[in-house]
């Protein structure tokens, strides 16, 4: 400091001249030091500039800048002659981080005249920074059309502040050419009424001198919620004659949801009952009186056709509707004659009326000596009938339905009960869920089907067995060794009048506790796959309702392919985005791809919909190969690429392309309804005094029964009560479980928990995840060993299941072992004619019949509609074997029992008719002579129907 007041006097001293321009004047800042920011390690430069101004120096956090770090340069004004003086000076990175004051580093100026001296203001250095993370970074959002939008962002710390800017698809967004967009208020982005071009993806871009920070994408989407256009008219009654139905649609397109958007709620296609007048032919009305005797001596009377009138193209009435009659007895006098002189002559009438008589008495004798005729020919033609006369004796004979009866104890998931056995109550077991396997087989008979029976004898009567070379009338006698059924288990054989009750090993065994004991070794066969050829054969999944049909001659000979068929287990994408479409069926694949076979395979599939009424619209979809689905066709309407039979629990597809396909469906109505089974488990839990008891709803197909099945195996579970179905309506009503009756002196209950409830959606899109409810009860003391109680399973305004649970609690469950159980399916395909019921020398010759053409068209037409099989006969026209198409759905509909009743009464009533419209002498003579002899064709057609039911 002394150093500078120093140097400052000999400037004065120096500079006379100067001083008495400069009287009077105080140093006056031209320029004073600026903020400044370092950016990385630049140092940054400050001024001052001052007049007038003997010197000028920098003062920094306090203290005096050396001379040296000073950069001075001086010239004069010319208009006043007064100096100015400017000075800079450098700041570096290192001393503004090496300071550590209370306030940033700071500089000013100070500058000396005559008069004394003048400072600029504090000029602040900062080393400028800006972070990486933003403080608060936009989210993406979906609104609603017109809607606001508001997109937050808090940019992140800096020196100085950081802007922020926004960006629209990479393009810079300005509220200036938008009044709609708003980006002053607090770095945020405000939309007032989103537009559908609104929708796209923003940025937040924040920048100071230092970096430009970018935050993450937000997403934002404009939707429009859809809206139901108006109803068309009504359609024309289905049907011309009588009670129909009229439907009328209506599209989810005013406006159409876009972006996401909600799907229309409510129906889209309404149906309402119609009637269509028949026609109504006239009738004559009573004769009026008769009129008064004209002077032409005649009468009259009229009658109307109004009774009824003729309506809705009804016909006419026939007759004349004027009546004449001679008022007095044909004596009225005309131009001096007699009445009746005039007229016609009545003899030639009466000559006319005996011709008459005569010729149709002789028409009528000729007609009884053609019947005699033809009557003579047919009893002389019966016994050596051909081909076309078909009975159904040759399905019959040897092919006796089975039905079992068992105790309700036969479920090999039941827990034991003291409840005695109801072995009034029969259950059909239907099958095949799996093949027998083949270790058991081999202890058993070839003719093991009619072992059971103690001289069973089998008669085959007549025609059809004829026709394929079976002499008239045969008996097969069968022996019965000590071949035996599981205990519990009544065998009835039809037609023999006979039963049969013993314990020990049988192919006959129900089925149902395989379903089970395979879920309880965990195992969960969801893929299989088996190895065929030209003979064709089954493939099953064991234990969900699945299962291929591929019939003989669909590949090829000499060639082999490995088959496989899967179900798929993660949620479903085959329904459409418009949210009214439930899976109705597992998603099922078959294949390999690229498969081609001759004819088509037929694909069996369970399903849980209620087709009793016309409330659903149900589709079949197949999965393409960018994983997307289309729609195949519904099955309503008729297809020729696909054929489409839907019964009560299954669909039978007829397909021709290998692929994964599932059935989905559209509730039409609020009577729409789809099947439930309910199931519950208990166990005891670890501490031996509380039980839990679970209670499970998901959709009655053996696929989804066969998930829970396989949990609660895990968990130690026991079956309490006979699964049950109940009936779940499209009416918005949720799914109510509340447990009844539980003893009170014995157990006890959580309180709230004796009623739960599932929403009406979690019930009806049930169909990959099964619902669960748990009650966990207490007992007293650990002496109370019973437990009985009701679970109630109702539909608010709906259908309700009552399962009612008795059991027998054991302190250690481990020992409780199921009185009956039956080992897992190990064989889930079969092979040749093994695999068919209709044994395969039948199967060609019902063929070669029906597939050829007569006077009254195609016979496979008749032969379809006496199966039940009558709607979209366009699919059978386009195949090579109509009939052959026919068998192969027959056999999928009908592989879950195990007679051919319903085939041999539809050949023995198409029989009756074709025997009144037989072929030509020498057709008959041609094909009686390519038949085998009766004994070979008997035995040939006993082995194969024989090793068809083994």
């Amino acid at each position: 400091m002394r150093t500078h007041e120093c140097h400052s006097a000999v400037v004065i001293t120096g500079s006379r001249d100067g001083l008495s321009a400069m009287s009077g004047t105080l140093p006056h800042f031209l320029q004073e030091p600026d903020d400044a920011y370092i950016v990385k390690s630049n140092p940054i430069k400050l001024r001052c500039r001052a007049r007038p101004a003997l010197q000028i120096f920098f003062k920094c956090n306090g203290e005096w800048v050396h001379q040296n770090q000073h950069t001075s340069l001086e010239h004069t004004e010319l208009g006043t002659g007064l100096k100015i003086r400017e000075v800079m000076i450098n700041v570096s990175r290192q001393q503004v981080e090496d300071f550590h004051g209370p306030e940033d580093y700071w500089c000013l100026c100070v500058a000396w005249s005559h008069l004394g001296t003048s400072k600029s203001r504090k000029a602040t250095v900062r080393i400028a920074y800006l972070r990486k993370n933003f403080e608060q970074e936009p989210q993406g959002m979906e609104v609603p059309i017109n809607g606001m939008i508001v997109l937050h962002c808090r940019p992140p710390e800096g020196v100085p502040a950081a802007e922020v800017e926004w960006l629209k698809n990479e393009e810079l967004v300005s509220s200036l050419e938008d009044i709609n967009i708003d980006t002053r208020a607090d770095h945020n982005l405000i939309i007032n009424e989103a537009r559908l071009s609104d929708s796209g993806n923003y940025t937040c871009l924040a920048s100071n001198i230092v970096a430009r920070r970018r935050s993450a994408t937000a997403t934002v989407i404009v939707f429009v919620n859809g809206g139901w256009s108006s109803w068309t008219d009504w359609s024309e009654c289905n049907v011309r004659c009588g009670r129909g139905i009229q439907k009328r649609t209506r599209t989810c397109t005013n406006p159409a949801p876009l972006n996401g958007g909600a799907f229309c709620e409510g129906m889209s296609v309404q149906k309402s009952t119609c009637t269509s007048p028949c026609p109504v032919d006239g009738g004559w009305a009573e004769w009026t009186m008769w009129s008064v005797c004209s002077s032409e001596c005649e009468r009259q009377r009229t009658r109307e056709c109004t009774d009824p009138e003729p309506k809705h193209g009804g016909r006419l009435c026939d007759g004349a509707a004027l009546d004449t009659d001679n008022c007095t007895g044909d004596l009225c006098i005309q131009d001096r004659k007699l009445l009746h002189d005039v007229k016609v002559p009545q003899a030639d009438m009466e000559s006319s009326n005996d011709v008459a008589l005569y010729s149709g008495l002789a028409a009528g004798l000729v007609t009884v000596v053609v019947l005699v005729i033809a009557v003579t020919l047919y009893r002389r033609n019966q016994s050596e009938y051909g081909v076309d006369v078909i009975d159904s004796s040759a399905l019959t004979g040897g092919f006796q339905s089975f039905s079992f009866k068992s105790a309700r104890q036969g479920n090999p998931l039941l827990m034991n009960s003291s409840m005695q056995p109801d072995l009034t109550v029969s259950r059909t077991y239907t099958g095949p869920i799996c093949f027998p396997d083949s270790m058991e087989k081999e202890l058993i008979p070839e003719p093991a089907l009619f072992d059971p029976l103690p001289d069973l004898k089998v008669k085959v009567h007549s025609s059809f067995m004829v026709s394929l070379g079976v002499s008239e009338r045969a008996e097969y006698h069968a022996k019965a060794p000590s071949q035996t059924f599981p205990r519990g288990v009544v065998q009835e054989i039809g037609g023999g009048g006979g039963t049969l009750r013993g314990r020990g090993k049988s192919q006959l065994a129900p089925v149902q506790p395989v379903l089970v004991s395979s879920m309880m070794t965990g195992k969960r066969p969801l893929r299989t796959s088996g190895v065929f050829g030209h003979g064709g054969g089954r493939l099953v999944v064991p234990n969900a309702g699945v299962s291929l049909l591929v019939p003989h001659g669909a590949i090829e000979e000499d060639t082999t392919w490995e088959l496989y068929m899967s179900i798929t287990q993660q949620d479903s994408s085959a329904l459409s985005d418009e949210g009214q479409e439930i899976l109705l069926s597992p998603e099922v694949t078959y294949g390999p791809p690229g498969l081609t076979f001759s004819c088509p395979v037929a694909l069996t599939v369970a399903h849980c919909a209620d087709v009793s009424s016309e409330d659903w619209n149900i589709k079949l979809k197949r999965q393409t190969q960018d994983n997307s689905w289309e729609e195949v066709m519904t099955v309503e309407e008729e297809s020729t690429s696909c054929y489409c039979l839907l019964d009560t629990q299954c669909c039978h597809l007829l397909v021709e392309r290998p692929g994964c396909y599932a059935l989905v469906g559209e509730a039409l109505t609020q009577a729409a309804g789809k099947r439930l089974r309910l199931a519950a488990f208990g166990n005891m839990e670890p501490n031996f005094l509380n039980y839990s008891i679970r209670v499970y709803c998901v959709d009655d197909t053996p696929h989804a029964f066969q998930e829970v099945v396989s949990v609660e195996r895990g968990r130690g579970g026991r079956l309490l009560e006979e699964p049950k179905t109940l009936l779940f309506r499209a009416n918005s009503f949720s799914l109510q479980v509340s447990i009844q009756d539980i003893p009170q002196f014995l157990w006890s209950i959580k309180p709230f928990t004796t009623c739960q409830e599932f929403s009406f959606s979690q019930v009806w899109c049930s169909s990959q995840s099964p619902l669960q409810c748990a009650f966990s009860l207490e007992r007293y003391s650990p002496a109370a060993n019973q437990l009985s109680c009701k679970i109630s399973v109702r539909q608010v305004k709906g259908h309700e299941q009552i399962l009612q649970v008795y059991t027998t609690i054991a302190e250690n469950e481990k020992d409780t072992v199921p009185f009956f159980t039956q080992s897992d399916c190990t064989i889930t395909s079969q092979t040749g004619s093994r695999a068919f019921k209709i044994p395969l020398s039948i199967h060609q010759r019902i063929c070669a019949t029906f597939d050829t053409a007569n006077a009254k068209g195609k016979d496979w037409q008749l032969l379809a509609q006496k199966l039940h099989i009558d709607r979209n006969l366009g699919y059978f026209a386009r195949q090579t074997s109509p009939s052959a198409v026919i068998l192969s759905l027959w056999e999928a509909q009908h592989q879950e029992r195990g007679d051919l009743d319903t085939l041999a009464s539809a050949l023995e009533e198409i029989g009756k008719v074709q025997s009144k419209h037989s072929t030509s002498a020498d057709t008959l003579d041609r094909i009686s002579k390519t038949i085998p002899s009766s004994d070979s064709t008997m035995n040939r057609s006993s082995e194969e129907l024989d090793a068809n039911h083994t």
